[in-house]
């Protein structure tokens, strides 16, 4: 095989429409658009979420509470996903990343109380619950919060 000789599957390619070239060709004059109108121009575009003029679903529905702008959005992890690692461990953002339990090792991570853990781990995240650090203690391991 030669680079020269590569050619497209037989119908994998297809021709672009040659629209407004003719009456004979099928999409002459008006090109498929119809006949006046809005979407008939060009640039005549409709916005999103134009309804005709009628009053649009997004303006007639009503709007309740807040969205913060600076949301920190936490990766959770529970104190039971913390058994597969070993004793006398640290666990960090780069161990749980590394074992799965969070999507990457950016974002702020924090310790939910879910579960029991028996071994003792010293473990570095950046939020955590009250339950949690009790439970972490009483396994005779440690919890303390990175910078987030």
């Amino acid at each position: 095989m030669k680079l020269n000789t590569i050619q497209a599957n037989a119908g994998s390619r297809k021709s672009r429409r040659r629209v407004g070239c003719g009456i004979g060709s099928g999409h002459g004059k008006t090109a498929g658009r119809g006949h006046k109108g809005q979407k008939s121009r060009s640039g005549g575009k409709v916005m999103r979420g134009f309804e005709g003029g009628q009053m649009p679903l997004i303006r007639r529905l009503p709007k309740r509470g807040f969205t913060p702008l600076q949301r920190k959005e936490y990766q959770l992890v529970n104190v039971a996903q913390l058994a597969n690692f070993e004793a006398g461990s640290t666990v960090d953002a780069a161990g749980l990343y590394a074992a799965g339990l969070i999507r990457n090792a950016v974002d702020p991570i924090k310790l939910l109380a879910t579960g029991e853990i028996s071994q003792t781990l010293t473990i570095h995240v950046s939020a955590v619950s009250k339950s949690a650090v009790s439970k972490v203690e009483e396994a005779g391991g440690s919890v303390s919060l990175a910078e987030a």
